[in-house]
């Protein structure tokens, strides 16, 4: 039985680089990459993928972990006489906004607007660099919070191979322990304050990446148990008890079982 891990991705958002990484340190764990809709975050995860890189906000009971935050912009017409500023104030300029974000629901329809100048649409970086429309341009948008990137899961599909994903999107070299700290990535400016608080927050543990069979398992002694908004400590049992937001408890010692999603 072939081992794998099976990641989805949001729109605006590119897995290549972490793939490359994964490839190189597992051979022997193979990795599919699934892209799905922003609105199906949980039918992926409730279906093949073990984890799925998506936007915020994300249903409570999934087990999530904030990456990086990308950059709201505004996107207009080439020839907007917005296009001449280096970032734009949307509450003190007189233009008729078609979507104030902060993600469309139909990306291409919006922008199909702006490029009909009908008026100005507020988005992701990633997601207008993505649309690749070439009459169009963005500015960032002052004072925007912009949209964070979470790696989210089910504490069912926690294994030592989602464990070691967690690892490679974070930076973890092969040759430094989980307990090390981690340098998250992403394509717009990293949440660096959340990522040392994850990390920090983590305890120490062995992990080989043979954990899961097949992609999606169910760990036999052990969970990651990462949900938001609890403080309370973990048991050894399956499923126990909740950490913070973003601390990802270590240590997976049993072996998940066989006969998972990721053989389909």
């Amino acid at each position: 039985m072939t081992e794998a891990l099976t990641i989805a991705f949001v729109p605006g958002v590119s897995p290549a680089k972490w793939a490359r990484v994964w490839r190189e340190r597992f051979p022997t764990i193979e990795l599919r990459l699934r892209p799905i809709g922003a609105d199906e975050v949980d039918d992926a995860l409730a279906g093949e993928a073990d984890m799925v890189f998506a936007r915020e906000p994300v249903p409570d009971h999934h087990n999530a972990i904030p990456l990086w935050t990308e950059t709201a912009v505004v996107a207009m017409p080439k020839d907007s006489p917005l296009a001449d500023a280096t970032e734009v104030d949307l509450t003190t300029t007189d233009v008729h906004v078609v979507d104030a974000g902060p993600v469309p629901a139909d990306v291409d329809a919006t922008l199909d607007l702006v490029e009909a100048n009908v008026g100005v649409a507020v988005l992701p970086q990633s997601l207008f660099r993505a649309a690749s429309r070439k009459d169009l341009v963005a500015r960032p948008l002052t004072g925007s919070p912009g949209t964070r990137i979470l790696l989210a899961w089910r504490s069912e599909d926690a294994s030592e191979t989602t464990e070691e994903f967690i690892g490679v999107v974070r930076g973890r070299t092969a040759n430094s322990s989980r307990g090390g700290q981690d340098q998250t990535g992403g394509t717009d400016r990293a949440d660096e304050s959340s990522s040392r608080s994850s990390a920090a927050g983590s305890g120490s543990g062995s992990g080989s990446g043979s954990g899961s069979r097949g992609g999606k398992a169910t760990a036999a002694n052990s969970r990651t148990t990462a949900k938001r908004g609890a403080t309370k400590g973990t048991s050894g049992k399956t499923g126990g008890g909740k950490a913070g937001r973003g601390k990802v408890q270590r240590g997976m010692k049993g072996k998940p079982k066989r006969g998972s999603k990721g053989n389909r």
